[in-house]
């Protein structure tokens, strides 16, 4: 039975903390700017328009649970400081809504592919001392970002899922659906503690497909 590597959990720490960094401080700050560009200044004004990764960074979801979970092995869960969004300034506040959520996610894919180029990069350098660290930075560049397009992309509230399915349904349907914002945080826990309970993750189960198919588009490109 194996017990806790320190050396290997540092080394982890070491690769992921750059990617994930990157990856909910430009997904935050997307969020931003697309309000800003539809009409909501809120989060402009409070200094959450910028990719000063201070600015966006909860301490607890951000720093202190994804190393927890990585520490015991578990599935890498974590949540930055939300944005502000105040959609009753946007000008179209039901249609605008869906592209504020969107922007977040969309700015995940495109991270995405930015680590795909650095994966490249990587390759074309054998023999460098940097070869290694930036091949598995940059594929942990391209996890993140994909998990965190998908899993914001569920139709749970309040993920952006969530909002882009409020803004498309019909007004009543969309105010019912509204309702459940309150219990959207439950069920991401729920699916996410199935793992250890059933022995099998209900949210792996719903992602990696769905991580899968987003991921074609880079695999045709390696």
């Amino acid at each position: 039975m194996g017990g806790f590597d320190l050396n290997s959990f540092i080394s982890s720490v070491c690769i992921w903390a750059i990617p994930v960094i990157f990856a909910i401080t430009i997904h935050e700050a997307a969020h931003a700017y697309a309000a800003r560009y539809f009409g909501d200044n809120t989060a402009y004004a409070a200094g959450r328009l910028t990719l000063n990764p201070l600015k966006h960074i909860d301490p607890v979801g951000t720093i202190l649970l994804p190393l927890l979970l990585m520490a015991v092995g578990g599935f890498l869960f974590g949540w930055a400081k939300p944005v502000p969004v105040r959609f009753g300034n946007l000008r179209n506040p039901k249609r605008d809504m869906r592209w504020v959520a969107a922007a977040g996610p969309l700015s995940n894919y495109a991270q995405a592919f930015f680590w795909l180029l650095l994966l490249k990069l990587s390759v074309s350098m054998p023999g460098s001392d940097f070869q290694i660290p930036l091949y598995k930075m940059a594929q942990a560049g391209i996890s993140i970002n994909l998990s965190l397009m998908v899993l914001n992309l569920l139709p749970i509230l309040p993920l952006d899922g969530g909002r882009i399915l409020v803004s498309l349904l019909p007004w009543k349907q969309a105010e019912a659906f509204s309702r459940t914002e309150q219990y959207g945080f439950w069920i991401l826990l729920g699916l996410i503690a199935s793992g250890p309970l059933l022995g099998v993750s209900l949210l792996g189960v719903i992602m990696n497909p769905l991580m899968d198919w987003v991921a074609i588009p880079l695999k045709l490109l390696l």
